[in-house]
């Protein structure tokens, strides 16, 4: 393997069965691991998805990336994450950041790839399973069909916008980080009588994994952070349940 690269791997959705044989490779390969946190101290669950197909003597590094909604603050810890990477880098290390789903959808390393570039270092992204393709294979049930379209939404507290337009336009609508804001979703399919119309599972492919098609459920209790929802406007085809 070339030193001096840097890889983002997408570890799957939950299961460590589902990382890709590329990604075990590179994971018993490099030097360093790069574990994203929310918080210091908080743990990663990629790390847990991960660590069997991690080398024994790779060194695992902790960093810390908020979940808050302050550019500033953000913008600063990307870049004083970026050059943590840059220097372990041009000490000839190869380093591996990990990320739960695929590294390109809603991922913190897309967005320390910007801070990466002033660095000319050599990138690699490999891809991982993504939840929503994770959820629809274990329920057997398609996300779209024939001539149906999808939309992949992200749900941010107090805003539908994104939502609504989905629904507007999509028969097949998936919601990512649904539990921003479990109200404004539940409000929404209630409004369009799509209460009936969807699926949601959290910590998929995990032994917690949960299925839900009650909408009380979203509206009553609290959703983990890890789940998906599918709605599908022209009703639910789950084939395993």
């Amino acid at each position: 393997m070339r030193k001096g690269v840097f890889y983002g791997v997408g570890v799957g959705p939950g299961d460590p069965e589902l990382i890709t044989i590329k990604a075990r490779k590179i994971l018993n390969e490099v030097d360093v691991i790069i574990c994203p946190e929310k918080r210091e101290s908080a743990g990663s669950f990629a790390y847990k998805i991960a660590k069997e197909h991690i080398k024994s003597n790779a060194e695992i590094i902790y960093l810390t990336f908020p979940m808050v909604y302050d550019e500033n603050e953000l913008q600063n810890k990307w870049g004083e994450n970026a050059s943590i990477i840059a220097k372990m880098i041009s000490n000839g290390k190869t380093v591996a950041f990990i990320t739960l789903g695929d590294p390109t959808i809603y991922s913190t390393y897309m967005y320390l790839l910007h801070y990466l570039k002033k660095y000319d270092i050599e990138v690699k992204t490999i891809p991982g399973i993504t939840s929503f393709c994770s959820v629809s294979s274990s329920l057997n049930m398609p996300i779209a069909e024939w001539e149906e379209g999808f939309s992949v939404v992200p749900l941010r507290k107090g805003d539908n916008d994104k939502l609504k337009r989905a629904l507007d336009n999509f028969e097949n609508v998936i919601v990512m980080k649904p539990a921003n804001d479990c109200k404004i979703l539940a409000s929404e399919l209630l409004k369009r009588g799509l209460e009936n119309n969807f699926v949601l599972i959290s910590k998929c492919g995990t032994e917690e994994e949960r299925i839900i098609t009650d909408i009380n459920v979203i509206i009553n209790e609290k959703i983990p952070y890890l789940s998906t929802i599918i709605i599908k406007k022209n009703g639910l085809k789950i084939y395993k349940y």
